[in-house]
């Protein structure tokens, strides 16, 4: 479109009055409580906690977080006693968590703390301590974190040595750099050796004596103690603080069998659980390791340029930001950077699951971890190595490790009861069919220890972390971030997903198409005024027009009182006249469209343009049209989620004629324009009542709606610190077939979650009923325990190979 097709005058003579838009401010700021309330478990007790404190005068509102297990109230109370009081008559055990200020936190790496009936013994243990406020766990990477008083570490540390765990303080520095995870532990192996060759030598003797014999006595006692006495040393502990974990169980089992005079099965039910043990260990240490392992891949020095202009190799963790680091072809990258000087071409899938290299040139973003494949160039450090973008991954995903997924939550409730009922009806076998039926008192406690190796849960606790530790690291590795496994449980739920348009469908680069000046004003002072505006923004439109005034060498105007008008454009004070550069809404606001205005902005939107107008006190003074094109990945992103059933809407800022244009070229099933952040939030709502919802921006603009959302993607979250820690899952490239290759991953770890749950249970099942028909013995029991717990941790792999 010329300037002559515009330049028609708007046939309006009266000036109009302009009203500022300033966004609404919030007058007065609630105070906040947070609470840990323990037994707060899963939504029930949400509505039932939140029916009870809505009806609350002065409560303004309440945030749950059932992961973390805490309640954020907001009010404006003098007094939280009403709040503690109603709590505590709906029998929830509430402790205030921001109320002692001269906490601190203190991160422990315990080597011996493996599964969640390890940590049962251990919180319920410190939960007595005075001054403890808080326990984290991570098992998966065997750290403990606890928020207690300056005086309470001693007796945090004692309480662990009763309790038989080495702990050891985790340095400030240290504890900050995932390298230094736990590592696996080695293995002593001769004493499980010795124990298996005496177990085994007494069944040979027990079969030559045909019976028992003093010399398969001794053997017996030698296997179990050369084999078994940690687990008798756990045991103990345990009973002595009423906790019914494996090796209480294990020790009472093989106690009760060598009691009855069963010393050879005794000997090898300690050996094989014994074997399980250290089996099981280094198939977690696999998982554990899955993360961990891409640490391998930065290099530990880089050639950095001194003062003096010579070159020098020194170690990354030395290197300060600003630095100017060469990196010469076939090496890998050291440290987060933007190119200086040279071009090549990188091969970035470590961090952002792109197969193919990415070139490189001035002014372009470099990853540590990433190869550099065909060129040489320079770079400056933008981050220390202990905050690049590898690092950071890695301390997402194994804080995401440290949070219950719903079906660990299930699981973990489940093994509560389990374990205690099993051990009940043990007692039962035991005691009732000989008292009350004249059976045999040896057959039945034989049975009823046989019951007790059956109420080992390990096969089941174990089941769920193993699958989603592997699943977070699956996604890790297609270049996914998935901030905790509550997210890649529900991925595959999604019914609808969201879409913001500049960036996320689009390359989000759009350039200058089209200006035109409008009524009397002269072109080449509303290009100076529109670039000087457009110049302080950061929105792409800006942007574009800036850079297209920049190249045409249009001169710059001072701007003062500028500010940024959410949704609609910018506006600032230029010779003492306020200009707006803005959109069609915007427009509208300042009682400034006519008939013949709006079908040139429609001629141009309807070609998939987005328009922008230059307002004074006199009226519109021009046009500008900018374009954007459609990612060619965003084409088969959408199918790949139609072929999955998951619908599509874009909402975009823009207007509705682009809107449409640009869907219906990518292929989304509707879209709308002219939409705020409020808009976005409440269309994400009005979606989330026909199903799960995602939302797809760039978790600033989008911050609303990506909060509402089941699930929030941030797009382009490579080197950006808001997106990777505000996030559910976070895109490390532009990519959004990323999307589908999450929900297929959500998908498969559902799967293999559930195929995890239905073994366990049913390899239990299968001997429960055995045993009451006689047919199960204590080693066969023992061979299905640690048969079921390998076979689920195997099965929970395989999400590492997707």
């Amino acid at each position: 479109m010329s300037k002559c097709d515009l330049n028609n005058g708007c046939g309006c003579s009266a000036e109009p009055i302009i009203q500022p838009m300033v966004p609404a401010q919030l007058v007065t700021e609630a105070a906040q409580a947070v609470y840990r309330i323990e037994n707060m478990d899963c939504p029930t007790e949400e509505a039932l906690i939140r029916s009870k404190l809505a009806g609350l005068v002065g409560v303004i509102g309440l945030e749950f977080n059932l992961m973390q297990r805490t309640l954020a109230v907001r009010h404006e109370l003098p007094s939280l006693a009403p709040v503690e009081q109603a709590l505590k008559a709906i029998g929830m055990q509430a402790v205030r968590k921001d109320e002692v200020s001269a906490g601190k936190t203190t991160k422990l790496s315990i080597a011996k703390m493996d599964c969640p009936t390890e940590e049962a013994l251990i919180r319920n243990k410190l939960g007595t301590v005075a001054g403890v406020d808080d326990l984290d766990f991570n098992l998966m990477q065997r750290t403990l974190s606890v928020r207690h008083a300056d005086q309470a570490l001693p007796d945090v540390l004692a309480v662990l040595q009763s309790l038989g765990f080495e702990a050891q303080i985790m340095d400030v520095v240290k504890a900050s750099s995932p390298s230094t995870s736990p590592e696996t532990t080695p293995h002593n192996w001769w004493p499980l050796g010795i124990s298996l060759v005496t177990a085994s030598a007494a069944e040979v003797f027990y079969w030559f004596y045909n019976g028992n014999h003093w010399s398969v006595v001794v053997l017996a006692l030698v296997a179990v103690f050369t084999g078994g006495l940690t687990t008798y040393k756990k045991g103990w502990i345990a009973l002595k603080n009423r906790n019914l974990n494996m090796n209480a169980l294990m020790s009472i089992a093989v106690t009760g069998a060598m009691l009855i005079g069963h010393w050879p099965e005794a000997a090898m039910v300690m050996v094989l659980f014994t074997l399980a043990e250290v089996i099981e260990a280094k198939s977690l240490d696999r998982a554990r390791n899955a993360i961990r392992g891409l640490l391998e891949l930065t290099p530990e020095q880089a050639t950095v340029q001194q003062a003096d202009g010579t070159w020098l190799e020194l170690s990354a963790q030395q290197i300060a930001i600003g630095s100017r680091v060469r990196v010469m072809p076939g090496e890998r990258i050291a440290l987060d950077g933007e190119v200086l000087d040279g071009c090549s071409t990188v091969n970035q899938a470590p961090i952002t699951g792109e197969s193919l290299p990415v070139e490189k040139s001035p002014g372009d973003p470099v990853f540590a971890g990433t190869i550099n494949e065909s060129g040489s160039f320079e770079y400056c450090v933008t981050a220390v190595a202990s905050n690049s973008t590898l690092a950071r991954i890695i301390h997402a995903v194994e804080a995401a490790q440290g949070s219950r997924a719903p079906t660990q939550r299930f699981v973990d409730q489940f093994a509560r009861w389990y374990t205690p009922l099993v051990f009940a009806v043990a007692i039962a076998v035991a005691l009732l069919p000989p008292l009350l039926m004249g059976g045999a008192w040896m057959d039945w406690i034989y049975r009823a220890l046989v019951l007790l190796v059956v109420a080992c849960p390990c096969a089941l606790v174990i089941s769920t972390p193993v699958s989603i530790v592997s699943g977070l690291a699956a996604a890790a590795r297609h270049g996914i971030l998935v901030k905790g496994g509550v997210y890649l449980e529900e991925g595959r739920k999604l019914r609808w997903l969201a879409l913001d348009k500049t960036g996320t469908i689009t390359h989000g680069k759009p350039s200058l198409t089209d200006f035109a000046t409008w009524g009397n004003a002269l072109a080449s002072e509303s290009r100076s005024i529109a670039a000087s505006l457009a110049a302080r923004s950061d929105h792409p439109v800006s942007k574009a027009v800036a850079k297209a005034a920049q190249r045409d060498g249009v001169a710059l105007l001072d701007v003062a009182e500028f500010s940024a008008l959410l949704g609609r454009g910018v506006q600032g004070l230029i010779n003492g006249e306020t200009y707006y550069l803005g959109n069609h809404r915007m427009l509208e606001e300042l009682g400034q469209c006519t008939t013949e205005l709006d079908q040139c902005i429609t001629s141009l939107e309807t070609a998939g343009k987005t328009v922008v107008m230059l307002v004074g006190a006199r009226g519109v003074h021009a046009l500008f049209a900018v374009a954007d094109t459609i990612k060619d990945s965003s084409k088969s992103a959408i199918a790949e989620l139609h072929a999955l059933g998951i619908s599509t809407v874009m909402l975009t800022g823009d207007n509705p004629h682009t809107a449409q244009a640009i869907a219906a070229q990518a292929g989304i099933d509707r879209a709308q324009g002219n939409q705020l952040p409020d808009d976005k939030l409440r269309e994400v709502e009005l979606l989330a009542r026909s199903g799960k919802v995602g939302m797809v921006g760039d978790g600033i603009n989008d911050a609303p709606a990506l909060a509402r959302a089941d699930i929030g993607f941030a797009m382009g979250a490579a080197g950006t610190d808001t997106a990777i820690e505000t996030a559910d899952v976070a895109l490390m490239d532009d990519d959004l077939r990323k999307i589908p290759i999450f929900v297929r991953l959500s998908r498969a770890t559902a799967q293999v979650l559930m195929q995890n749950i239905v073994l366990a249970l049913g390899i239990k099942a299968v001997f429960l009923a055995l045993t009451f028909t006689g047919h199960a013995t204590m080693w066969m029991a023992v061979l299905a325990d640690m048969g079921a717990t390998l076979l689920v941790v195997a099965n929970g792999l395989r999400l590492l190979r997707r």
